[in-house]
């Protein structure tokens, strides 16, 4: 099959939206009321987070390189090693994946959610990350170098003597996976590990628009933590990058 752009842009959709229905999917199952894995915790959370991130890889790697992050689109450009003239539409393909991704969660997960409306904050929290101590400086700093670690690892990964091509897709799931569970075990436990303004803002935007009583306001407050966290974070790691390597 010949790819076009189009094509590409389809793949990371559909890559997006499944890492998404599985890794909010996790975090709905671990807080809402009457789930069987109710209170699984922070180590499930983090390791279904990376078999998610694996789960789109597997989709979208073989036809789009499998970025599922406009922060690493963003990356792979600045170092060089994805074409600029795709940076926006695949950044688009992404947002509304992660869209779809959690608007699947809410119908899958419809009947908790309604057993759930005494604990807002929960809820808001298996759309989109929030931080455990609010203080907008540390919250991005924290973002930024989470990110920055992802994005110099996986950039690391393509080069030579670890995958002869660059993308999530190239270098296969399984390291991804790692890396994943890695960062939100180490460095997740201050804001979440967004590290992925997709994994973010279009869930965010769900949360908004769900018919659901008592729920809060959706924290835009905030919102704006995990896009710049990630895309600052994604920019320095290729800078770095580019001189090192």
């Amino acid at each position: 099959m010949e790819l076009t752009l189009w094509n590409k842009c389809v793949f990371e959709f559909l890559g997006t939206m499944i890492m998404i229905l599985l890794g909010d999917g996790v975090c709905a199952a671990v807080t809402l009321e009457k789930s069987k894995a109710k209170g699984a915790g922070w180590v499930v959370i983090t390791l279904a987070w990376g078999f998610a991130v694996m789960c789109g890889v597997f989709i979208a790697g073989p036809y789009s390189g499998a970025h599922l992050n406009p922060a690493v689109t963003l990356g792979f450009a600045l170092a060089g090693k994805f074409a600029w003239s795709a940076v926006l539409p695949y950044a688009a393909a992404q947002m509304v994946g992660g869209f779809f991704g959690a608007l699947l969660v809410y119908c899958f997960y419809r009947n908790h959610y309604e057993a759930s409306t005494d604990n807002p904050e929960g809820i808001l929290t298996t759309f989109c990350t929030m931080p455990a101590i609010p203080n907008k400086f540390t919250n991005v700093f924290c973002e930024v170098i989470a990110t920055f670690v992802l994005l110099l690892i996986i950039l690391a990964l393509s080069t030579r003597g670890n995958a002869p091509e660059v993308g999530l897709g190239s270098v296969g799931g399984f390291p991804v996976t790692a890396l994943i569970m890695s960062l939100g075990m180490s460095l997740g436990g201050t804001t979440g590990y967004a590290i992925n303004p997709a994994r973010d803002f279009g869930p965010r935007c769900v949360h908004a628009l769900i018919p659901l009583k008592g729920k809060r306001d959706s924290g835009w407050s905030y919102s704006w933590v995990p896009i710049l966290g990630p895309l600052t974070g994604a920019a320095i790691a290729a800078c770095v990058f580019l001189l090192v390597y």
